[in-house]
Parts: structure tokens; sequence; C-alpha cells
């Protein structure tokens, strides 16, 4: 979809013009919501990706949750089916470089999380609109996977990267919460999608 693709790389351009300095403050802001939050509190295990480029890091955000023993599950992209699985990892050094440069689980050193024992998804997104809908990066692999997934789910995002509308699929599911410099926003989607 071209709108989609023009959204997805003004936003990329936006973010990415952000000092190293800027960001870091701006990640702080997240990493104080996110922490605060009951979503935080309440999840034992978190499903995250593991970010690169000018993503917002997720490392901290691991690193804070194996500080409060919590357990922390991390993608591999099945590219076939375009399914996500999720794998628990317990240090950095089980994950390695796959395709497309995203850092992944080492499958063998690593145990397989079943989707409903995560009780809080971090998921990425580019580009969101207020209740939720989001342009990631292509693929549809989060989409598929959150179709039946239960718990919270919630993006971190600077408000920059809301837009007030983006091409809506079928197949599109909406987070459930934005996290922000500002705050928590609940999406609460109760209208029919578009």
């Amino acid at each position: 979809m071209i709108e989609k693709e023009k959204i997805r790389n003004e936003v990329i351009l936006m973010l990415q013009s952000f000092s190293e300095t800027e960001k870091k403050s701006i990640e702080q802001t997240f990493y104080t919501n996110l922490f605060a939050s009951k979503f935080w509190k309440k999840a034992n295990l978190i499903g995250i990706t593991l970010s690169k480029g000018f993503e917002w890091s997720t490392m901290p955000i691991i690193k804070r949750a194996w500080q409060e023993g919590k357990k922390v599950s991390v993608p591999r992209s099945i590219h076939a089916s375009r399914e996500l699985h999720f794998y628990q990892i317990e240090q950095f050094s089980q994950v390695k470089v796959g395709y497309f440069d995203i850092k992944e689980p080492i499958v063998e050193q690593t145990k397989r999380i079943h989707k409903e024992d995560i009780e809080l998804m971090l998921v990425p997104g580019v580009a969101f609109t207020k209740k939720g809908y989001r342009i990631g990066f292509g693929g549809g692999y989060y989409d598929r996977f959150l179709r039946d997934y239960l718990n919270p789910t919630l993006s971190l995002l600077h408000s920059k990267q809301i837009v007030a509308k983006i091409p809506i699929e079928t197949h599109d599911v909406p987070v459930d919460y934005l996290i922000t410099e500002r705050g928590i926003f609940s999406t609460a989607v109760t209208e029919q999608k578009e």
C-alpha cells in the first residue's frame, strides 16, 4: 500500500532526526511511565522485541525485567508462515542476528513460550492512531500473533508518531495502550473497524 509506505517513511525520517541525547531523554520518560504502570507491576512474563537502529531501545526494559525477577520472551519470525514464536531469554548471549539484521533468540538455547503465558506484550510500530492501529515494518507478523492474544498490549512511541489516520485492513489488530513521553493512554476501541 503506497499510502502506508509513505507514512512509514515520513515517520522513520522524523525518528532519525532526534539526536542521541534527545532520544535517550525521551526513552527515559517511556521507561518511567512503563515501570510505574499496573500492567508492568502485574506481569511476570513479558513479550518484547529486541530493538535496533532508530527504534526506541528495549534493552533497558529487558534488563529491568530481569532485575525484578520477571521472565522475558522475545520473538523469532517464521518467514514461511509469517508467524511469531516467542522464546524465553535469560541473557543477551542467547540472541543472534538473523534475517534482515533482526536479533532473534537462539532456539537451541531457549525455551518456547506459549502465547497465553505472556502476560504483557510490548508491540513495536512506526506510526499509530489514537485508537491503537499501527503501521509496523510490513509483513503483518504482529497482527497475526495478536488476533487471538488476550492479555494487555502496549506500544512505546513519541507523540509525534501519532497520525490522524492510516489505511486499516481487516486483519489489523489495534494495541490496547500507548505509552508516550506524556503518559499512558488507553485506545479503547469500541466502535466497528472502519
